[in-house]
């Protein structure tokens, strides 16, 4: 009795803990084919998974509300770091890295995987 009572106190905290994961984590493709992990909690860190620069972290994001998110990019293969922002709109999400106070910015669609 107490085993099934504990196995279904942990599969409703598990649960529970999934439905308050922040709509960013998780792996996404991004647009130029690695798999990218985004994880953390109030402060979400972007780090490559697969490719030429897996484990690398290129970036850190918080939330701005209505599913934007802000915070810094990181171009792995030039280690320059622009601000960034991302929005997110069912499984895609655009990101964009900006220079000169957003007067140039570059962006990326990433799919939910």
């Amino acid at each position: 009795m107490f085993r099934k009572a504990s196995l279904a106190l942990a599969a409703t905290l598990v649960m529970a803990g999934m439905a308050l994961a922040d709509p960013i984590e998780g792996n996404w493709k991004t647009q130029s084919g690695e798999t990218a992990s985004i994880s953390g909690g109030g402060s979400f860190s972007i780090t490559l998974k697969t490719g030429k620069h897996a484990g690398k972290t290129i970036g850190s994001l918080k939330a701005a509300g209505d599913g934007k998110y802000a915070g810094s990019i990181t171009d792995p293969a030039t280690d320059k770091t622009y601000s960034g922002k991302a929005s997110i709109s069912g499984s895609t999400m655009k990101m964009s890295g900006c220079v000169l106070g957003g007067l140039i910015c570059k962006s990326q669609t990433w799919h939910k995987l």
